[in-house]
């Protein structure tokens, strides 16, 4: 791993210091979106970003990871990840975690690659292994999805706090379906609350896999969402509290399709129903709550735009045309995002 730091100036600099002097507003609704680049780069494909005591992480699929300070956005450190051992020089990142400001990535397809702060840490190289997104509960503890392979889907739980990963025994899960997957577009196919893990499968089936004791059991929930094919199902999933979740996704390849594609919870997972059929957005591939809003408040992006809700998604504003892949909120108004060619911030008011 190397790294390097760049001096990023252009006219969106000024826009960008300057909304730190702007406050939230006090209200719960959302209808209108201010977005200013932090870096524009055509190399760039990003959909693994996290922010962590008011930094911000972005993983790319060559292997970067860049960071810079909230205060200081001008400021991007870049560290390049390989494995020359493994014949890896350009890792492609579609996850990312930060623990006690320890950096792990891992790595899509064969070999799969876990690293943490440039050190492979966990190897996998069956020719079927594929890994989607990870989350941790706490400093020790955390866990990996990957697609189905050899009998089951495919997960990685640590109590070490990332020094060690072991993959769960297909024995784990009830219910094994063949075929069913993860999709690696925003990094959000997990969602965790205290002890509780939600991970939101795709594909020809589309399911929750629930834990509430860290992944140490498994049950796994039927949902509504549209499925069937592989390209269709659950894309991201978020959790506003212990008992009210979103889940959205759809079909990539039709994204103005948007019948069952919108599902929500308020019973901690246990059910889930569809919301705003037949009303947009259609696909979309991250959906976040937004902080300190009863649950009430929710944003949508997608490579066809944003979209917000302010009745816990029931119906839907398109806000923007702009195309992310991938957003987190530093606070309840202000998020960055991340996608082709660029990382953004977003202010929403």
């Amino acid at each position: 791993m190397h790294s390097k730091l760049i001096l990023f100036k252009n006219f969106f600099l000024l826009i960008v210091f300057s909304y730190f002097l702007t406050s939230c507003q006090t209200n719960l609704s959302f209808t209108k979106v201010d977005i200013s680049h932090v870096l524009l780069d055509s190399s760039l494909n990003i959909r693994a970003l996290e922010i962590h005591n008011n930094k911000v992480y972005n993983a790319t699929s060559l292997g970067e990871i860049y960071s810079f300070d909230t205060n200081k956005p001008d400021l991007l450190h870049v560290d390049q990840y390989s494995s020359k051992i493994d014949s890896v020089l350009y890792p492609n990142f579609r996850s990312i975690a930060i623990v006690n400001d320890n950096v792990f990535a891992i790595t899509i397809g064969s070999p799969a690659l876990l690293f943490k702060n440039g050190k492979v840490v966990y190897r996998e190289t069956d020719e079927k292994v594929f890994y989607d997104s990870m989350d941790f509960w706490n400093e020790k503890e955390g866990l990996v999805v990957g697609d189905y392979m050899n009998g089951c889907i495919s997960i990685l739980i640590t109590r070490d706090g990332g020094e060690s990963w072991k993959k769960l025994d297909c024995s784990m899960f009830n219910n094994k379906l063949p075929d069913e997957g993860f999709f690696a577009a925003s990094d959000t196919n997990i969602s965790i609350i205290g002890n509780k893990a939600w991970v939101a499968s795709g594909g020809i089936n589309s399911r929750i896999y629930y834990s509430d004791d860290f992944g140490k059991s498994w049950n796994i929930i039927e949902t509504p969402i549209i499925k069937g094919e592989s390209t269709k199902g659950i894309y991201s999933i978020d959790f506003y509290n212990k008992k009210n979740g979103f889940a959205i996704g759809g079909d990539y390849t039709k994204p103005l399709d948007n019948i069952s594609n919108k599902i929500i919870t308020n019973d901690g997972g246990k059910t889930w129903k569809t919301v705003a059929d037949n009303q947009n957005p259609g696909y979309r591939s991250c959906v976040q709550y937004f902080p300190n809003s009863k649950g009430k408040s929710l944003v949508a992006i997608g490579f066809n735009g944003i979209d917000v809700s302010n009745d816990r998604g029931y119906s839907w504003k398109h806000i923007s045309d702009e195309s992310f892949y991938t957003i987190r909120f530093l606070n309840k108004c202000t998020a960055y995002a991340a996608g082709k060619g660029k990382i953004s911030k977003l202010h929403f008011k």
